[in-house]
């Protein structure tokens, strides 16, 4: 069984939760700007990160920030690779200027749900990544095409679960526009984390256990619930003798 998992949270999104959810985390994925926050979000947010000792990434999504990111975008690969390599620089000046080291990439959003089913997008921005730095672990859902696209390019990754947010029989997300789609109760956020990392399944939504790799938890930082489950799912992992470290 794993004795060390990685909490992740998308930060840098302009929400006040960022400062209380620091403490409980392994990793932080920061907004570079397109679908949410700016250059003072993501100094701060770094700043933040290491002042809690927190691995540094990058949350790159589609430039659309009325949508949040969360609305799906067809572009061509010349266009979805400069996205990606324009916001990796992004966040890689920042973290120069401040001293910090970038050291992953979580695609934000319908970026990353849409890659998690194309295998052309994936390798998109799995070269987009390695060609900005070989060395960035990338994060992408577990058993995805990002995840094996990730590997096809030799970088390091992370495979991804989620504390808030329902799966399907085919090991997707519940889309958002779905009912059932968001967990919203604490103990049920924790019985399916504990379900994730000590069996490495989970139960869908219609009742199934399937299969999955859980080596990154994600907490969200925009809902509501965002810095009590931080708080409950940190401590129910401790509680359990999981060491929470990035990967």
């Amino acid at each position: 069984m794993l004795t060390t998992i990685d909490l992740n949270c998308d930060m840098g999104e302009g929400l006040d939760t960022d400062a209380g959810i620091m403490p409980f985390i392994s990793s932080a994925n920061i907004a570079c700007g397109y679908h949410a926050g700016d250059h003072d979000t993501i100094t701060r947010t770094i700043a933040l990160a290491q002042e809690h000792q927190v691995a540094i990434g990058a949350h790159p999504g589609f430039a659309d920030k009325a949508n949040f990111g969360r609305t799906p975008q067809h572009l061509s690969d010349d266009a979805l690779y400069d996205l990606i390599a324009g916001q990796l620089q992004v966040m890689q000046s920042a973290c120069r200027t401040l001293g910090a080291v970038m050291t992953h990439v979580k695609p934000h959003g319908a970026l990353y749900n849409m890659a998690a089913v194309d295998p052309v997008m994936s390798r998109v921005i799995a070269k987009a990544v390695k060609d900005t730095d070989p060395a960035l672990r990338l994060y992408g859902l577990s058993s995805s095409w990002l995840i094996k696209a990730a590997a096809e390019a030799g970088l390091h990754t992370a495979s991804e679960v989620f504390a808030d947010r329902t799966y399907q029989d085919d090991g997707t997300l519940t889309p958002r526009s779905q009912p059932g789609a968001l967990i919203a109760n604490e103990e049920q956020a924790i019985q399916q984390v504990l379900q994730m990392v000590t069996q490495q399944t989970v139960t869908t939504l219609s009742g199934r256990s399937i299969p999955l790799t859980a080596e990154t938890i994600c907490l969200h930082g925009d809902g509501p619930h965002a810095l009590p489950f931080a708080r409950a799912i940190h401590a129910a992992l401790r509680r359990h003798h999981f060491s929470i470290q990035h990967i």
